[in-house]
């Protein structure tokens, strides 16, 4: 039995809404708004610059420092960026003895005057001759001799640090960042609830980044992804609507800055969260159901679906670099281990007297299977997860149960432990870990959420949270105790 015979028709209306302009907004810690960044090379931004602000009332100049590249170094739009002010085209126009003489006058501003305004960078080139910003001696010196220094090279490198994500923080997210994650308690209260989706939500995802960790990813059957302020405003701050087919499953670069998208057009998009722009698009020869991030090189991800075949995907080079094939017809998920050596995958194979090829271990870099006979019993697995802090990961199970594992050789099955309680009926439930590694957390075909004890595998609490299934829950990495849970009627909700 497959486990995604709830997805056989998915075929929608085509979308024809244009994307939303909601990220586009002046970049202010009190509002949950987002901007776009000014001219930039690839994901490379500026993270300091030293400018001039003249105070013309007193005749003197100061020098102002701006280090961080969140607050300053972004602006709205090309189209609406700041004209200058007058009294710098006067310095641009006048000779230098017209100009220090004009400095030496004192004059009463009017009411709608103010010369210590900070001009964005990027409004317009400099006004003096021979004027140049500053550049810190930090970012001078960063050059990476195997990219030849050249940050135009750099377009597809999603690992850059400093990357110029014009994107607001949540005034909720602030205390929290840098901070070590407290202990999860079990969500009780409704804060949002978004409806937006026209058709069943597949998987909803939040920003791995913590300045950033009040937004969330969704994808759904409508062919839409769509980026939600989920901790302020519990609103779509933008749509992306680059799939002609039902989007499967997104991810998030490591950055935070792109994300990667695949669904049943075949098709792999990676994109711009802040201008939609494609970074990159490739095409695969099967319709794609799972795909994953390498958790130690952000250029490389891995991508399974209705095909045999898994295969690794290098974004610099916009093409597949490894096939893994095993004797099997569909993929239902990927899962790598911490360091990113091996990785799992859950296929729809299932024998009479044993489950062989149900969930197999790969070796990334040979391609070779370190094993196929991990679980033994005759139920698909249409999603894995890995814990947080142990060397086990749990396999949710079609026999309405959820099996655990040791993630070390030879990854053996733990026969006295299991979490049973829900119910999945051939939909892609996921299942997920509270980031301290405390509760593990399920959706149901019966709308219901299920917290279980990491530890005793009891059920501690459930969660009445949609009229229909429930595809996706997952904590936020950064809040304690904020999670969001997605269903088939289209919804997303967020619990506190």
């Amino acid at each position: 039995m497959s486990s995604l015979v709830a997805y056989d028709d998915s075929d929608s209306e085509t979308d024809t809404g244009t994307s939303e302009d909601a990220l586009h907004g002046e970049a202010n810690l009190a509002s949950p708004t987002m901007t776009t960044v000014g001219s930039r090379s690839g994901f490379d931004a500026i993270s300091e610059r030293r400018i001039q602000s003249v105070d013309y009332t007193a005749g003197s100049t100061k020098n102002v420092f701006h280090n961080d590249p969140l607050l300053y170094h972004m602006q709205a739009d090309k189209k609406s960026s700041a004209v200058a002010h007058p009294a710098a085209l006067q310095m641009a126009t006048c000779s230098p003895g017209q100009w220090l003489s004009s400095m030496q006058k004192p004059r009463v501003l009017s009411e709608n005057e103010n010369y210590s305004q900070k001009r964005a960078p990027g409004d317009c080139e400099p006004t003096l001759q021979g004027l140049r910003p500053y550049i810190p001696k930090r970012l001078r010196q960063e050059k990476d001799p195997k990219e030849g220094g050249d940050s135009a090279n750099k377009s597809a490198n999603l690992g850059v640090a400093g990357d110029g994500m014009s994107i607001e923080i949540s005034k909720y997210i602030v205390p929290y960042i840098g901070s070590n994650y407290g202990v999860t308690a079990i969500p009780t209260s409704l804060v949002f609830h978004m409806s937006e989706h026209r058709d069943p939500v597949n998987v909803v995802r939040w920003c791995p980044v913590q300045k950033w960790g009040h937004m969330l990813l969704s994808a759904s059957m409508d062919k839409t992804v769509k980026v939600w302020d989920a901790v302020d405003r519990g609103c779509c701050l933008k749509t992306y609507s680059c799939h002609s087919g039902a989007v499967r499953d997104v991810q998030w670069s490591s950055s935070g800055i792109c994300i990667l998208s695949g669904g049943f057009d075949s098709m792999l998009h990676l994109t711009d969260v802040e201008t939609g722009a494609q970074v990159f698009s490739g095409r695969s020869e099967f319709r794609i159901g799972t795909l994953k991030f390498h958790p130690a090189d952000p250029n490389v991800f891995i991508c399974g679906g209705f095909s045999p075949e898994v295969k690794a995907w290098d974004i610099r080079m916009c093409k597949a670099i490894k096939e893994y094939k095993a004797a099997v017809q569909q993929t239902l998920d990927i899962m790598f281990l911490p360091e990113g050596k091996e990785f799992f995958t859950s296929t729809d194979v299932v024998s009479q007297d044993s489950a062989d090829r149900t969930i197999m271990a790969w070796d990334f870099q040979t391609g070779a299977k370190i094993s196929n006979q991990i679980f033994h019993e005759r139920y698909t697995c249409p999603c894995l997860t890995h814990h947080p802090k142990d060397s086990i990961f749990v396999a949710q199970t079609n026999g309405n149960y959820m099996a655990l594992f040791s993630s070390l050789r030879p990854y053996r099955i733990n026969k006295r432990k299991r979490y049973e309680g829900h119910k999945v009926e051939g939909f892609a439930v996921g299942c997920e870990f509270s980031p301290d590694g405390t509760l593990l957390v399920t959706g149901s075909s019966e709308g219901k959420v299920f917290f279980y004890s990491y530890h005793t595998s009891r059920i501690v609490r459930m969660l009445s949270a949609h009229g229909s299934a429930c595809t996706s829950a997952t904590f936020n990495p950064v809040l304690p105790s904020l999670l969001a849970t997605c269903s088939w009627d289209g919804e997303i909700k967020i619990w506190q």
